[in-house]
């Protein structure tokens, strides 16, 4: 649901006013975006993966992970609260007591029938022009995870991975030596 007008951008400012109702408000280009809480599958796959991710970089210190709700602030008019964010060790200096400040090196987010359309284009837009090196979009409805790697400024060809394969297994060169099998995220 978009409640600002198209020739109005809201900015950080206006975003500190809005209302902690438990939903999630996010700003894209200005545009004030609110998410309903999610289903309980959509929860129960941020745990899974947030817990799988965290367990590895408090084993390995590549980084930090973070889960809804952090505030990430692109910029003064784009300031998304992703599922699930990375940040690489060597960039720690982006966390801010308040908020992340700038671009994570690989954000998730898990689809919901309100954010679907939101996450697969207008986000994935988004972090691309912002240099987010990976961005995952997860498929509760389809029990698959898409990936989408930033290859000259760019997202390359997504890979898909399926419950189809049982074998499916997660990983991503940003923290070397993370593997979690497809049936562990969907769980």
């Amino acid at each position: 649901m978009t409640t600002a007008s198209s020739t109005i951008k809201l900015t950080y400012e206006d975003y500190l006013g809005f209302p902690e109702d438990g939903k999630r408000h996010e700003l894209i280009d200005g545009e004030h975006h609110v998410t309903p809480a999610p289903l309980t599958k959509h929860q129960r796959i941020s745990v899974n993966l947030t817990s799988a991710l965290h367990q590895h970089c408090q084993h390995t210190q590549q980084g930090r992970i973070f889960s809804a709700p952090t505030d990430v602030v692109l910029t003064d008019t784009d300031v998304v609260q992703p599922d699930i964010l990375f940040i690489r060790s060597e960039r720690l200096s982006i966390i801010t007591r308040q908020n992340i400040q700038g671009a994570p090196d690989l954000v998730i987010e898990i689809l919901s029938a309100t954010t679907r359309q939101r996450d697969e284009r207008l986000k994935r837009t988004l972090y691309e022009q912002h240099g987010v090196n990976e961005y995952w979009i997860v498929d509760p409805e389809l029990d698959s995870i898409k990936i989408y790697r930033l290859q000259e400024g760019r997202y390359g060809t997504c890979q898909e991975l399926t419950l189809e394969d049982p074998q499916a297994t997660l990983t991503t060169p940003l923290l070397p030596g993370f593997s979690l099998l497809l049936p562990n995220v969907f769980a």
